[in-house]
């Protein structure tokens, strides 16, 4: 069981809010559904999707995260319900009808995000009033992308989101190469694991540190192969690093309020209205340790707003 805790503080003194599971299952699909961008990052594609007369199945929702990969939500009121099994049917329904989710995306958000689909590493999302640790233990033998998000309702006053395990996928899983998406721009075009391989020894050195320092944040860190870049996320993102070998150094995004920074020019720049990579509105870039360790508080300061 969950041991997260929610106070209310009444002129100094602490009283505790109790939390409780939701009734019916709707209300909180409802609830996600209409503000799951900003509880996930996520934009809903498509509620209650029916996966055909063959399959006889409905996914609760489906929807497209920041790094343009498939997302599939399922939510369960009780713990023993089996939602983990479940979800992986629907997975691979979706890695077997792609064309159907290309659609629907195009139909509900544009053209554009439909191009730019991500296949290397769809995700199941299973949101549950408490989970086991058999569970934990389940998706950790399994190879794909699956989080087991616990959540606490306060009289609907209050909901907490606690991310109680998460796996992430190989590329290969998936059936596809690293980019995942369709290509884009010159043949010459590189992945980020490319530029990676590429990079002088010094500046593969300087990305190691960054990661091991993303990684240690936390247990609910987790590391996502983009083709431009390295996604870092709890539920959402908080930090996307691009390497750039020519010019050796590192663009890490972040999601802090640039004009809550002193911007320096060569290091800290506000890029919200700057097309990039990644999501995050404030780009830190930097080529030495030094730089590094700059960045380290911008970092940290992104990880906890996540």
């Amino acid at each position: 069981m969950s041991d997260l805790k929610l106070f209310r503080i009444d002129n100094g003194m602490a009283v505790e809010l109790l939390g409780a599971a939701l009734a019916l299952e709707k209300p909180l699909q409802v609830l996600i559904e209409n503000n799951m961008d900003v509880l996930f990052g996520v934009r809903l594609v498509a509620s209650e999707h029916s996966t055909g007369k063959k399959h006889g199945g409905r996914i609760d929702s489906l929807g497209l995260d920041e790094n343009g990969s498939p997302v599939i939500f399922e939510y369960k009121r009780s713990v023993n319900e089996n939602v983990i099994n479940q979800g992986l049917f629907y997975l691979d329904w979706l890695l077997d009808h792609r064309a159907d989710f290309e659609l629907l995306v195009m139909k509900n958000l544009g053209r554009e995000p439909a191009e730019q689909i991500d296949w290397s590493s769809p995700r199941l999302v299973c949101v549950a009033s408490d989970f086991t640790r058999y569970d934990e233990y389940a998706i950790a033998q399994i190879n794909r992308s699956i989080e087991l998000v616990r959540y606490r309702d306060y009289g609907g006053a209050f909901l907490t989101l606690d991310l109680v395990a998460s796996t992430s996928a190989t590329a290969t899983s998936a059936g596809v190469d690293e980019a995942g998406a369709r290509p884009s721009g010159s043949s010459a075009e590189r992945t980020v694991s490319q530029l990676h391989d590429r990079a002088p020894e010094d500046l593969k050195v300087l990305y190691d540190s960054l990661e091991q320092y993303l990684l240690a944040l936390g247990d609910d860190v987790t590391k996502t192969v983009r083709k431009n870049y390295y996604a870092f996320r709890r539920i959402k993102n908080f930090a996307c690093v691009e390497i750039h070998p020519q010019t050796r150094k590192l663009l890490v995004y972040l999601k802090v309020d640039p004009a809550q920074v002193d911007l320096e020019q060569g290091f800290t720049r506000d890029v919200s209205k700057i097309g990039h990579f990644g999501t995050g509105n404030l780009e830190v870039a930097f080529g030495t340790r030094q730089g590094l360790d700059r960045a380290l508080p911008l970092v940290l300061a992104s990880y906890q707003a996540g």
